[in-house]
């Protein structure tokens, strides 16, 4: 298991077209993939559990992967997340 911690710094949030980038960026990856809110777990792969994290600007999730790739799953899954501020 490979984990990292990460605050939402865009304004939107993980809402809408940054949490679909987030998905189709997950399903490349072959390990299982969940990202933490506070006392939620949800799938990393699941459009419908991301938006209901209701992870908006401010909010610190917590993605864990499981797997032969986990590593670099979750090391690209943070960078994406960087890259929705620019």
């Amino acid at each position: 298991m490979f984990s990292k911690s990460i605050e939402i710094t865009n304004h939107t949030g993980l809402h809408a077209r940054p949490a679909s980038d987030f998905v189709n960026e997950a399903k490349k990856f072959n390990c299982k993939i969940i990202v933490e809110k506070g006392e939620q777990k949800i799938d990393g792969k699941s459009i419908l559990g991301l938006l209901g994290l209701g992870a908006g600007k401010g909010a610190k999730i917590i993605i864990t992967a499981d797997g032969k790739d986990e590593e670099e799953a979750v090391n690209q899954l943070v960078h994406l997340i960087h890259s929705f501020n620019g």
